[in-house]
């Protein structure tokens, strides 16, 4: 990995603490546009988007970063972020060019994380965040995401 600072356990804890602060000034969609972007000022993120699912889809419905995804609607069971929704676990990729179910949207991205939303036992959203570099993503970054999917989930039912 590159000199970009990985995710702390202290600096996910202050980023939690933040989040909890814009949870109680927004909701819904704005929530989720402000999470994203909160989440896009981690070094090592160089992409954040989330999706709601949509029947058998996901659905873009905030992001952050330098482009849009192509990926606007994806099916579940379909590419990393669709293995996530139909599995209901977190995946991380650390090089996304050896996994035959990765869905390449930008050219620079080497790894991802995709961390499903969960309310009553049910995928109801996910984060999905790139990274421009290989093996960016660490337990660090699963514990953190998945604790900030359970505070979306609370805005999502």
């Amino acid at each position: 990995m590159s000199s970009q600072p990985r995710l702390t356990r202290e600096r996910a804890k202050e980023l939690l603490a933040e989040l909890d602060s814009l949870a109680s000034g927004a909701a819904g969609p704005e929530l989720r546009r402000r999470t994203v972007k909160l989440l896009n000022g981690i070094p090592t993120y160089s992409w954040v988007g989330i999706y709601l699912v949509k029947g058998n889809d996901l659905h873009i419905d905030a992001w952050s970063g330098p482009a849009p995804t192509t990926h606007t609607s994806i099916p579940i069971g379909k590419g990393i972020c669709g293995w996530a929704a139909k599995t209901g676990r977190t995946e991380i990729v650390s090089d996304v060019s050896r996994d035959p179910r990765y869905m390449r949207c930008f050219a620079n991205t080497k790894s991802e994380i995709v961390a499903p939303v969960l309310s009553g036992g049910k995928v109801v959203a996910e984060i999905d965040v790139d990274s421009d570099l290989p093996g960016a993503h660490s337990s660090v970054d699963r514990e953190f995401l998945e604790a900030v999917a359970a505070k979306l989930a609370k805005s999502l039912v």
